[in-house]
C-alpha cells in the first residue's frame, strides 16, 4: 500500500491533528493520527494509462479523443445520454424526463446558433459524403475542411452553392496532398457540373493564394493500370517512360493523365498487351486525340534514347 501526504495544511475533523493522507490503491482519503476515512473513492484526473517518459519520442498519455476540423464542432461537442435513467439504472420520473427532455431541445439548438454555423454543418456533411465516394483519406478530409473554413471566414461562400464550393475545396486538397483524383471525378461523386467546381476552385486558389504542387503523372499510371488489369511489368515500364520524359522536360506543360495514358498505351505496345488507345482513353478520361498526340512525343523520345 502506498501512501501520500497530499494536503498537510487540513484538519482532521474528528481529532483536529494535521496530516491528511491518500491511499493510492484504493482512492482513500483519512487522518494519519486517528485513521478517521474522509472520503472512500478518489476522482481519476490522470492519463487513461500509464505515461513512460521517451526521450525524443511522444507522451502516449491523452485526455480524450482528438479534435478533427471535419467535424463541425470539432468533435468537442456534449451529448445527453438518450437513455431515461439515472446514474443507479433506475428510470426518471416523468417530471425530471420532461426536463431532460427539453435540456436536450436545447442543447441541440445551441450547437447551430448563425447561419454560418448551418452552412459549415451542411458542407461537412456533404464532404463526409464525398469521403466514402471517393475512398479518401482522413488527411485530405482534414486539408478539404480547412480550406473550406478559410474560405467561410472571407465571406467566399455567400451566394455560391455550398455543394460546388466544398466539392472544390475537396480538389484542392487532393492537389495539395497529391491524390490522385481528377476534377471528373469529383464532379460525378458530388452529382455537379464539372465547371461550377473548376469556378469555385479559381476563386479559391486566388482568393486564399493557395500555392499547389505540379502533379506526378507517374502517380496516374497505378490508377489506370488497375483500372484495366495491365500487368506490373508494363505499368514499370510506363513509369521508366514518363521518368525519362521528364528527364527531357517532354513532360512540361502536358496534362499528367493524358501524358499517363500515353506511356500506359506505349508501354503496352512494346510488351504485347492487347489495349486499345479507347480503352486506356476510357480508364484515363481523356479524349483518343490526346494519348495519339502525346504518344508521338514519347515514342520520338524513346527513339532518340536508343
Amino acid at each position: 500500500m502506498v501512501l501520500e501526504t497530499i494536503n498537510a495544511d487540513s484538519i482532521c475533523r474528528r481529532c483536529g491533528k494535521k496530516g491528511m493522507l491518500t491511499d493510492n490503491d484504493t482512492g482513500e482519503r483519512f487522518c494519519g493520527q486517528c485513521g478517521y476515512v474522509i472520503t472512500e473513492t478518489l476522482q481519476d484526473s490522470g492519463p487513461e494509462w500509464r505515461s513512460f517518459s521517451k526521450e525524443g519520442g511522444a507522451d502516449p498519455t491523452r485526455t480524450g479523443a482528438p479534435t478533427s476540423l471535419a467535424m463541425h464542432d470539432r468533435g468537442l461537442a456534449t451529448i445527453i445520454n438518450p437513455i431515461n435513467r439515472d446514474s443507479s439504472g433506475k428510470p426518471l420520473t416523468s417530471t425530471m424526463k420532461s426536463t431532460i427532455e427539453r435540456l436536450r431541445t436545447w442543447d441541440s439548438r445551441s450547437k447551430v446558433n448563425a447561419s454560418a454555423d448551418k452552412n459549415l454543418r451542411q458542407a461537412l456533411n456533404e464532404l463526409a459524403r464525398l469521403k466514402d465516394k471517393l475512398s479518401l483519406s482522413d488527411s485530405v478530409i482534414e486539408k478539404a475542411a480547412y480550406i473550406y473554413r478559410k474560405a467561410l471566414e472571407k465571406g467566399l461562400v455567400k451566394g455560391r452553392s455550398i455543394s460546388a464550393l466544398i466539392a472544390s475545396a475537396l480538389y484542392a486538397a487532393c492537389r495539395d496532398t497529391e491524390t490522385p483524383r481528377t476534377l471528373k471525378d469529383v464532379a460525378e461523386a458530388g452529382n455537379i457540373k464539372k465547371k461550377d467546381i473548376a469556378r469555385c476552385y479559381r476563386l479559391l486558389h486566388k482568393e486564399l493564394e493557395l500555392k499547389m504542387p505540379v502533379v506526378d503523372a507517374t502517380q496516374c499510371v497505378s490508377r489506370i493500370a488497375s483500372k484495366l488489369g495491365i500487368s506490373e511489368k508494363t505499368k514499370r515500364y510506363g513509369i521508366k517512360v514518363l521518368k525519362e520524359a521528364q528527364e527531357h522536360k517532354e513532360s512540361a506543360g502536358k496534362d499528367p493523365m493524358g501524358l499517363a495514358a500515353a506511356a500506359l498505351y506505349l508501354s503496352c505496345v512494346k510488351n504485347c498487351e492487347d489495349r486499345t488507345q479507347r480503352d486506356i482513353a476510357e480508364a484515363a478520361n481523356v479524349t483518343e486525340v490526346t494519348i495519339r498526340n502525346r504518344y508521338k512525343g514519347l515514342r520520338l523520345d524513346q527513339d532518340m534514347e536508343l
